[in-house]
């Protein structure tokens, strides 16, 4: 493998459950410097036990630069990309960030 990243997807993307983790835990601790990966990589994947991955791993990141994608899965049909945006955009705590979950909570109290 060239690189931390593509090791960690790879490992991510085998059937063993033990090497899926691995790769997961490869990256977490790095997820702000393989953000624009990370991004990428969850658009392009297909397979959503990984998107969701990949979507906690943004929140990880707790970069400004995630701001974006958190909020537009923020009120997503799929409950499970819906609650990675709130845990994301929790983790993220900047003012945008808190601004964009208290208006989610707003919109879905009168739903």
């Amino acid at each position: 493998m060239t690189n931390h990243f593509e090791r960690a997807m790879w490992l991510m993307r085998r059937r063993d459950p033990q090497a899926r983790e691995d790769g997961f835990g490869l990256l977490q601790p790095h997820a702000a410097e393989h953000l624009g990966e990370l991004i990428a990589a969850f658009r392009a994947e297909e397979d959503h036990g990984l998107r969701c991955w990949l979507l906690e791993l943004v929140g990880d990141a707790r970069s400004p630069e995630a701001l974006p994608i958190l909020v537009e899965h923020l009120g997503h049909e799929d409950e499970s990309f819906a609650s990675w945006a709130v845990t994301g955009l929790r983790k993220l705590d900047t003012k945008e960030a808190r601004t964009a979950l208290y208006r989610h909570r707003a919109n879905n109290a009168h739903n």
